[in-house]
């Protein structure tokens, strides 16, 4: 039998995320991120995974005995410690949610010219040198959603910023078609919730085990 603790704590932080997902997806408008929330975001969605997982498989037996329980803490700040650094040295990135590239290209090259009368595009590359900025699009049609991407290392922080506000002000006025698939992730996340709950109703006795299991050595 699944122990339901585990079980829990793997599913739950993911189902949350897929029902995000899902309700974004099931919107009208566009939704704009930065990277480092879309980063932040996918990682808070796995952590339940790599908690039960590698931190339980690799935990340090002497620091287990050290520290005790306390040891789950100094694992979970690492993580999120690394986390934090990824989404730090990541490349400046923009993520617009329920949206296909084709909707998107003349709204963006509408803003880049107003930006930058220098603006010049590549197939899917776009540089706007007078702010600092050059991107290329990256497009994930099953999610329906598109990713504006940083290319080559000189970058202004303050330029995409300034993109990122224009760009939420178009889409502000945009209207597009509910994804069919928005359906799909929020069944799957309801379905995995109510594994996840009925697992820790039905097996309680099993749920107490698997508390003591993880948190008592």
């Amino acid at each position: 039998m699944i122990d339901p603790f585990r079980l829990a704590i793997a599913v739950i932080p993911l189902a949350a995320y897929l029902l995000v997902i899902g309700l974004l997806n099931a919107r009208r408008r566009p939704f704009l991120t930065s990277g480092g929330c879309d980063l932040t975001a996918l990682g808070l969605s796995i952590s339940g995974l790599l908690f039960v997982g590698p931190m339980e498989l690799f935990r340090p037996e002497s620091a287990t005995r050290s520290f005790g329980n306390y040891i789950w803490l100094f694992l979970l700040f690492f993580y999120w410690l690394g986390l934090l650094l990824s989404v730090l040295l990541a490349r400046p990135r923009l993520v617009v949610y329920n949206i296909s590239a084709e909707e998107l290209h003349p709204m963006l090259a509408q803003m880049a010219a107003q930006l930058d009368q220098s603006a010049r595009w590549a197939g899917n590359q776009l540089s706007m040198p007078t702010i600092g900025v050059h991107l290329h699009i990256d497009r994930l049609d099953l999610m329906r959603n598109v990713s504006l991407v940083s290319s080559g290392g000189r970058q202004s922080i303050e330029g995409w910023r300034r993109v990122s506000r224009e760009l939420s002000i178009a889409l502000v006025k945009v209207r597009v078609k509910v994804n069919p698939r928005a359906i799909g992730f929020v069944l799957l996340s309801a379905t995995l919730m109510t594994i996840a709950v009925a697992h820790l109703w039905l097996h309680q006795a099993a749920l107490m085990q698997g508390i003591h299991e993880v948190f008592a050595f």
